[in-house]
């Protein structure tokens, strides 16, 4: 009541207080004003509505716009011998800054006299000293009191040639009339434009919220930046462990040479050429995790140098000895923060972020999606949790904005939530014979999305026990199917399916670990390939879309170049954190950050590894859940990533 009742009284005529400058300023009075009518309208405040629609109407500060007032006062009071209206806009102003210092007071009474003697002086000049003489005859007595000098100017319409009378002289000028305009537009500039004004509650409003809103933009644009810096930094980090690498192999097979030749090496007495032994040489090839510098060769035992020495024999000058990886020495990563949130009851089988990244879902295999954010500043109004009456299998955000969550079940059934409405707003049903919806997938472009989906036996998880597949086409505004994309007779389940950046191209990898490609615009396959010797289990386009990314239960994780199909441009071995043969969960899955160039998966151990795609050595770890990591996912422009846990808990980690 407190904002709009100051509102009030600063639009009325009395006792206004006064604006401070913005570009703006327009906007938030405007915006100000709505939010009074709406509140009058809520309160049933109809007689005050009136009356303050009235008043806009007739709105005598002209919004306080200093271009405006200046044209009431010199294009139409004065040009109209409006003399009463000139008069009550005087007032008006000078209600308005009565509050002010005496000095402020003094120069409001100098103009306002100065306006009135520039009327009579403009209506001498058009020949209508009828006007003059009307002025005086309403407002005489109280311009004499407010200061006597007006006496002498009582004459002035009796005076034939006033402008040649030295006391009315000056006021003729051209200098005069254009001296009173600059002063008061600098006056009225610093009045309403001043440091010294203060601003009504109400109208900070519109103010705040547009600071909030570019202040989110600022922080998502250093987000970014500082992402850059990071991959920047790492690759730098990458190209300084190349290069001691190749001076610590060069160093090896010198050592690894003199020791052959030297007739004391089997003596127990470690040989070491003299350019092995200096300082500026490290021998180190692997350093172990947390090491940021290599050992040197006065630090090293004997047995250090027959450990390294045997490294070059195994794998030869080969550059993939350089990258040999052992996942369990994995630094953990470094963490700027971490949230954990703790809403479900059972393990988590699905979790994603929203399109921009305000907002995460995640499910749990009793069947319930919670909705919620991690940002304790964002607003929780779209917060929920929905009952879905069987176990989540797949959910997927819609591509263009954060409004739909589409949601499917190992029972055949396809939900989309709207998240503003709080409602379910379609409750799709695939088909009895494939009643597992093993993954959905929003077009980045259209309104459409792809569901895939497999017949299943009772009670079973198993990736490998599913049966054949089926592949449709949704239309989102109708909701009903539009077309099933060919697969040929009896096809082994579709695990996960991928739309490149455009929606033309659909990649869908099976459980016979094939890779189909197809056509979007002619629903039609248009090539595949064998990628793995067992099931695949995820599928992604690469950052650049010149690549796919293939998850095998078999261990292997493959980057498949598209420009030279059947080419592996990057592989890691995964087997060491997840066996998918004691999984207790049916399909594992991985997710690359917004620039591809960190690779996150899921893991049977209660540490998942972040792999650095391409010429990076060494990957990551995170931090540890109390139990296997079911579900990954990333923020789609921050280095922030999601891991859900059968542990029932999600957590939201920010990369420092």
């Amino acid at each position: 009541m407190r904002g709009v009742s100051e509102f009030l009284s600063f639009s009325g005529s009395k006792g206004m207080p006064l604006l401070v400058s913005s570009q703006g300023k327009m906007e938030n009075m405007l915006y100000a004003e709505e939010l009074v009518r709406e509140f009058l309208v809520f309160r049933g405040f109809t007689n005050t509505l009136q009356a303050f629609v009235k008043e806009l109407g007739t709105d005598i500060g002209k919004g306080f716009q200093v271009d405006k007032i200046l044209e009431l006062i010199f294009s139409i009071y004065v040009p109209k011998f409006q003399a009463e209206n000139l008069i009550e806009l005087l007032s008006f102003f000078k209600q308005c800054f009565s509050s002010h210092e005496t000095e402020l007071t003094s120069i409001i009474s100098d103009l306002d006299v100065s306006i009135l003697r520039y009327y009579i002086i403009h209506a001498i000049q058009a020949g209508r000293k009828d006007k003059v003489i009307e002025l005086f005859d309403i407002h005489g007595s109280e311009l004499l009191q407010k200061d006597q000098e007006w006496a002498s100017w009582f004459a002035i319409p009796y005076i034939k040639t006033p402008q040649s009378e030295p006391q009315f002289r000056v006021y003729f000028s051209k200098e005069w009339s254009n001296a009173l305009h600059l002063s008061l537009r600098n006056f009225l500039s610093k009045m309403l434009y001043g440091t010294m004004s203060r601003i009504p509650a109400l109208m900070k409003i519109s103010s705040e919220r547009n600071m909030v809103s570019r202040l989110k933009g600022d922080i998502k644009q250093l987000n970014f930046k500082l992402a850059q810096l990071q991959v920047l930094l790492e690759e730098k980090e990458t190209q300084l462990h190349q290069l001691r690498s190749n001076a610590l192999l060069a160093t090896e097979v010198i050592v690894g040479t003199n020791s052959s030749s030297n007739p004391l090496a089997g003596s127990g007495e470690p040989t070491v050429s003299g350019t092995a032994a200096s300082h500026d040489i490290c021998v180190s090839a692997t350093p172990q995790a947390g090491e940021r510098e290599p050992k040197y060769i006065d630090d090293i035992r004997p047995d250090d140098t027959q450990v390294s020495t045997s490294k070059i024999s195994s794998h030869g000058s080969q550059d993939t000895g350089n990258e040999v990886e052992r996942e369990e020495e994995f630094p953990e990563v470094r963490v700027d923060f971490q949230e954990t949130f703790l809403g479900h009851t059972s393990p988590i089988s699905r979790c994603r972020f929203s399109a921009t990244g305000d907002n995460v879902a995640s499910a749990s295999v009793d069947g319930t999606v919670r909705i919620w954010t991690y940002d304790s500043s964002a607003p929780t109004s779209r917060n929920a949790t929905i009952y879905c009456g069987a176990e989540i299998m797949s959910l997927e955000w819609e591509c263009k904005s954060d409004r739909l969550l589409l949601i499917g079940t190992a029972d055949g059934g396809i939900k989309a939530w709207n998240v503003d409405a709080k409602r379910v707003v379609c409750d799709l049903s695939c088909t009895e014979t494939f009643p597992s919806v093993l993954d959905l997938k929003c077009s980045p472009v259209e309104p459409i999305f792809v569901s895939a989906a497999a017949s299943r036996g009772p009670g079973s998880s198993d990736i490998g026990k599913l049966g054949c597949a089926s592949l449709t086409v949704w239309n989102m505004r109708t909701w009903k199917a539009m077309t099933v994309l060919p697969l040929g007779e009896d096809p082994p389940p579709i695990t996960s399916v991928c739309f490149n950046h455009n929606g033309k191209l659909l990649a869908a990898a099976a459980t016979d670990g094939m890779i189909h490609m197809f056509d979007m615009s002619a629903g039609l396959q248009i090539t595949g390939w064998p990628a793995h010797d067992s099931a695949i289990s995820s599928v992604l386009f690469g950052s650049d879309e010149t690549s796919i990314f293939t998850l095998g239960i078999d261990g292997k994780i493959f980057e498949w170049s598209l420009q030279n199909q059947g080419k592996i441009v990057w592989s890691r071995d995964w087997s060491r954190f997840c066996n998918l043969q004691t999984s207790s969960h049916y399909k594992h899955e991985m997710a690359l950050d917004a620039d591809g160039r960190r690779l996150l998966v899921t893991s049977n151990s209660p540490r998942a590894p972040i792999y650095q795609v391409r010429g990076h050595a060494y990957g990551m770890r995170t931090l540890p859940h109390s139990a296997s990591i079911t579900t990954v996912d990333w923020h789609p422009t921050s280095p922030i990533f999601l891991t859900g846990s059968s542990d029932h808990s999600v957590r939201v980690t920010s990369m420092a």
